[in-house]
């Protein structure tokens, strides 16, 4: 097929649109044959400079990853001899550009390009690296999350999440930490970890952590394309499980914001809009997933959400069986967040004092002060007690805490709703 030229006003639209879906899958190309990060966000960038300079004469080829992959290895051995000419040509140096100028320039196996974003998951998730650096380069070289918002997510300053992913990365490129997908004999003790990483990545885009929406659909989407991957490569239930999760919330995206972008509470949602495919996709994974009786905290999960899945509508919802999936999952995977949504379960299946006090113990002990939901959701049940000026305060702490304008929107919105 031979490149359809394109009009210069064009071009940018279409560079912008391969760059939004194409760019970190080239990313993690180039880094496989590179070999270090920040030569590889070179080449990348060079090569999209490349395809601004090029296309609109030469026409935009029939496979633009290959192009822009072939165009950014180039200019990144361009750049190593450039600065040869300025710095002492030693033998590593040698080594690397021979190394980069042996590599093919464009593989067509289709599954080992697939697989390069799984390498480099992998590579983000390696033990050598501190949980946290762990998932902040997942975020940063996998996804493409700007600094910034990695640095909101996990409550701090931009410069300090830099420096963060600068030491991991270069702690990768010190150690000689391989870009590979570990043995099939280190793989299950190696899945902990990236199965959290992807968990994380997709909650930042199902529950955006800051900002003006409540989702980001392209972090999510990326997540369960990566959880799909991992499924493939090795079928544990917990991959099943933490897919399944993922599909059975994704489901619901649409229903969660109103026209206007305000938040919908679950049991206000229009189940109608629910995506019934990833539903059954879903559910069929977690029935897989519970019935192997080697599942963990992401399987009882994703079980909780099917229950929610088959009710018809709220009033519907079997919270006992709820509450009774919450106390599983807090022996398996005991925590603070684990304790909020199993007394929230408590309100809906014995009333809102029941689940009140429960609340209540877990802020008289210090836990959960700073976490918005824990507020909102104690407001609410004051709220239903007709305890007015408690409700009032939590949802006045929960608004302090809170840093999404759709969040922030619905609590003042129930602000002002209580009475005077």
């Amino acid at each position: 097929m031979n490149p359809r030229p394109v009009a210069s006003d064009g071009v940018r639209e279409t560079v912008d649109a391969v760059y939004r879906d194409e760019s970190r899958r080239i990313f993690a190309t180039l880094v496989r044959l590179l070999g270090d990060f920040d030569l590889a966000e070179e080449a990348l960038h060079d090569g999209f400079r490349a395809a601004l300079e090029q296309w609109p004469t030469e026409g935009v080829p029939a496979h633009p990853r290959a192009w822009l992959v072939s165009a950014g290895r180039f200019k990144a051995i361009d750049a190593i001899r450039r600065r040869a000419r300025f710095e002492a040509w030693d033998d590593a140096a040698d080594a690397v550009e021979t190394a980069i100028g042996a590599a093919p320039a464009w593989d067509d196996d289709a599954e080992l390009l697939e697989d390069d974003r799984l390498r480099l998951v992998f590579t983000c998730c390696n033990p050598a690296l501190t949980p946290d650096a762990q998932v902040a380069l997942t975020l940063r070289e996998v996804c493409g999350l700007a600094t910034e918002d990695i640095a909101n997510a996990f409550l701090v300053p931009a410069p300090t999440m830099a420096q963060r992913i600068v030491r991991a990365k270069a702690r990768i490129r010190d150690e000689g930490i391989p870009y590979q997908v570990p043995s099939a004999a280190d793989l299950p003790d190696r899945l902990d970890a990236v199965l959290r990483v992807v968990y994380l990545v997709f909650s930042e885009g199902y529950a955006a952590s800051s900002g003006e929406t409540l989702t980001r659909p392209d972090l999510s989407a990326e997540a369960i394309r990566l959880g799909r991957l991992l499924l493939d490569l090795l079928p544990e239930p917990e991959a099943m499980g933490l897919l399944a999760l993922m599909l059975l919330h994704e489901s619901r995206r649409v229903a969660r914001t109103s026209a206007s972008g305000d938040v919908v509470l679950l049991d206000e949602q229009d189940r109608s809009l629910w995506n019934r495919e990833l539903i059954a996709e879903g559910m069929a994974l977690v029935a897989q997933a519970l019935s192997s009786r080697r599942f963990g905290p992401y399987t009882l999960q994703a079980a909780i959400a099917a229950v929610h899945a088959e009710a018809a509508d709220a009033a519907a919802t079997d919270w006992a069986q709820i509450v009774g999936l919450y106390e599983v999952l807090s022996r398996a995977e005991p925590s603070p967040v684990v304790e909020l949504n199993r007394a929230v379960a408590i309100a809906m299946r014995d009333g809102p004092a029941a689940g009140l006090a429960l609340i209540d113990g877990i802020l008289a002990r210090g836990e959960l002060g700073d976490y918005h939901l824990a507020h909102a959701a104690r407001a609410d049940l004051c709220r239903r007690l007709g305890r007015t000026a408690q409700a009032r305060a939590a949802y006045e702490r929960a608004l302090t805490l809170a840093r999404q304008a759709p969040e922030r929107k619905f609590l003042e919105r129930r602000l002002a709703s209580l009475p005077a």
